[in-house]
C-alpha cells in the first residue's frame, strides 16, 4: 500500500515557476514508478512526466517537454515536478500516481493516487 500526498500548487503568473512535490508512505516507494498527471475542467487525466523506479528513465508529455523536469529522491520518498515558463494551459489539477509495474503513459497503468494539487497560470 502507497498513500500519496501532493503540495506546492497555487497561483502563478504566465512565466514563473513552481515545484510540485509529491510524498509518499511506505517502505516500498522505490519499488514504484512514479508519474505527475494533470486534469483540467471537461478534460481528461492525462500524463505530463514519469520516471522509473531508479530514475533512470524519464517521460515527457511534448506540450511540458523543456519547461518541466520530473525527479525523484528515493531517500526521503519523494517526487518532484519542477514547472517553469508556466503557461495559462497548464492550469490544472495535477496528481501524482505510483506504478508497480514500470514507467507507463496511461492512468490504467498507476496503482496509487495523490488527491491532487490545484495550479493556476494566470495571463
Amino acid at each position: 500500500q502507497v498513500q500519496l500526498v501532493e503540495s506546492g500548487g497555487g497561483l502563478v503568473q504566465a512565466g514563473g515557476s513552481l515545484r510540485l512535490s509529491c510524498a509518499a508512505s511506505g517502505r516500498t516507494f522505490s519499488s514504484y514508478a512514479m508519474g505527475w498527471f494533470r486534469q483540467a475542467p471537461g478534460k481528461e487525466r492525462d500524463i505530463i512526466a514519469g520516471i522509473s523506479w531508479s530514475g533512470g528513465s524519464t517521460y515527457y508529455a511534448d506540450s511540458v517537454k523543456g519547461r518541466f523536469t520530473i525527479s525523484r529522491d528515493n531517500a526521503k520518498n519523494t517526487v518532484y515536478l519542477q514547472m517553469n515558463s508556466l503557461k495559462p494551459e497548464d492550469t490544472a489539477v495535477y496528481y501524482c500516481a505510483a506504478a508497480f509495474d514500470g514507467l507507463g503513459r496511461y492512468t490504467m497503468r498507476y496503482d496509487y493516487w495523490g488527491q491532487g494539487t490545484q495550479v493556476t497560470v494566470s495571463s
